[in-house]
């Protein structure tokens, strides 16, 4: 029996994820079953715990057409952030489109240091950059946190910036950031006041890993954000080259990096100009934040 068929004749809330969860797990999706019913609920406006006690409604044609669109596009590997347009992240929930990366649960432990560092020195006021800011889900995070702190997101990415604004209004945050489209700290100058923290989440993917990224992100993230190319690290050392001239005495560097370039990444780092405080591992142990001092003069 043809499915488009058979889901028309089912077309029950229940039976239609059931159906969903069928189509994406012969695509290859993992956790085919969850996804299916967030893209419903996503076409039904509704949260995921009413559709299970309200799993025998009927969905009417229009929902379903949208719902079977949405399903394939998932099946082709499209990411479901970018079919529902939001993520969460940080308790907070995100816009986000193609033009930005979607917002991983290992970067709130980037967002978790620097708030450790901002309250405990500067008592919440303070001035902070995020470089490569994406989806601005880093600095918007940070500033809803510390409502007497202000920043600047930049990232080379026009498209980019535009979602990141779009998400400083939504969370009430617009009037305490600045945005500018810059390749790292181009556009900015020497008359730049000096910041209290620099904070990234840099592409870092080495070239010759991304074949073997899933095709979710290898396909559909903007690779500006995920790999500069070569060794996967030319980002991060413009950032420690470049980041002293932006901080104040003793400001704070911190940035993302990737699962095997703790030890890289050690030995790019100056003893004379920055102090490592740590390297803070993620959940699976792996090193993925690196937090530095700038050296006093």
């Amino acid at each position: 029996m043809d499915e488009n068929k058979r889901l028309e004749e089912i077309a029950s809330i229940g039976e239609s994820i059931s159906w969903g969860a069928r189509i994406l797990s012969q695509a290859g999706v993992p956790e085919a079953r969850r996804e299916a019913s967030s893209i419903l609920a996503h076409v039904l406006k509704s949260g995921r715990t009413h559709l299970i006690s309200h799993s025998d409604e009927f969905i009417d044609h229009e929902k379903l057409e949208k719902f079977k669109e949405y399903l394939q596009r998932r099946a082709a590997g499209e990411p479901l952030q970018y079919i529902t347009g939001i993520q969460d992240f940080f308790g907070l929930e995100f816009i986000v489109t193609p033009a930005v990366l979607i917002p991983r649960p290992e970067t709130e432990l980037l967002v978790q240091v620097a708030l450790d560092l901002l309250d405990r020195e500067q008592h919440g006021s303070s001035m902070v950059c995020d470089v490569g800011t994406g989806s601005g889900c880093i600095v918007i995070s940070l500033l809803k946190a510390l409502p007497n702190t202000r920043a600047m997101a930049i990232d080379i990415s026009a498209a980019a910036i535009e979602v990141a604004d779009i998400n400083a209004v939504r969370h009430q945050v617009r009037a305490r950031v600045s945005f500018a489209v810059s390749d790292c700290f181009s556009a900015l100058n020497n008359s730049t006041p000096p910041f209290d923290m620099i904070v990234s989440n840099p592409p870092y993917v080495a070239a010759a890993s991304m074949p073997g990224l899933q095709r979710e992100v290898r396909d559909h993230e903007p690779r500006v954000a995920l790999s500069p190319g070569g060794d996967g690290l030319s980002v991060i050392r413009r950032l420690l080259e470049q980041s002293p001239r932006y901080l104040k005495a003793q400001g704070h560097l911190l940035f993302e990096i990737g699962f095997d370039q703790g030890e890289a990444v050690r030995e790019l780092i100056r003893g004379d100009v920055w102090e490592v405080l740590d390297i803070h591992p993620d959940l699976q142990g792996i090193p993925r934040i690196v937090a530095l001092q700038k050296r006093a003069a």
